[in-house]
């Protein structure tokens, strides 16, 4: 059965650190592919402050390069909040004879009881939660049935987040090197966050 991993989130913008997450899931589960997945309405951030073709966009460029990552828009076909369950359940019906695994942050795996049926999603797919050095995560504490869904993989730190990225513009300064070339050149192309060449 081929191994799927699948990246979702806002990724507003899409940066090197989650790159670099998928690419630690995908050598350490041997996935074949990793989907990244922009998500419409994230239920637990806030609000993308680009839109959702741009963000696809984004994603679609700091990916082509890679034979293995590919972005898909389920979710933004889908519209109204993102619950992975609706959507997994959607892949599911689209891709039978996948393995699916849903790639995650160690700080993730902590909110997953809170997560929309995670009951029944625990049983369509499992989780990769990548560890950093110094992440917090309190797997024993979680329900059996979610324990036995995660698997763990360890990635590098990087300290690099969507929500930086905008902070960084919005005050002026630069964000070359945290997000991929063609990602930048994309941002100041279409004035994205109001950054300056």
């Amino acid at each position: 059965m081929k191994k799927v991993g699948i990246m979702g989130g806002a990724f507003d913008p899409i940066h090197l650190g989650h790159l670099l997450a998928a690419e630690a899931a995908r050598e350490q589960y041997q996935l074949e592919e990793v989907w990244f997945m922009p998500s419409h309405i994230p239920p637990h951030k806030h609000q993308a402050g680009v839109s959702g073709q741009q963000r696809l966009e984004m994603v679609a460029a700091a990916t082509d390069q890679h034979p293995a990552f590919k972005a898909i828009d389920i979710e933004l076909q889908r519209g109204g909040v993102s619950y992975t369950i609706n959507t997994v359940k959607e892949l599911r019906k689209q891709y039978p004879d996948v393995d699916l695994y849903f790639i995650i942050g160690a700080d993730m795996v902590n909110y997953l009881p809170k997560w929309e049926g995670i009951e029944e999603l625990t049983t369509l797919l499992k989780f990769i939660g990548l560890q950093r050095p110094g992440s917090f995560m309190e797997l024993d504490l979680l329900p059996t049935s979610i324990q036995e869904a995660v698997n763990l993989a360890e990635m590098p730190l990087v300290d690099i987040s969507s929500s930086l990225i905008r902070r960084r513009i919005s005050g002026g300064l630069s964000v070359r090197y945290m997000v991929p070339e063609v990602v930048y050149e994309y941002m100041i192309r279409s004035g994205l966050y109001g950054i300056q060449p």
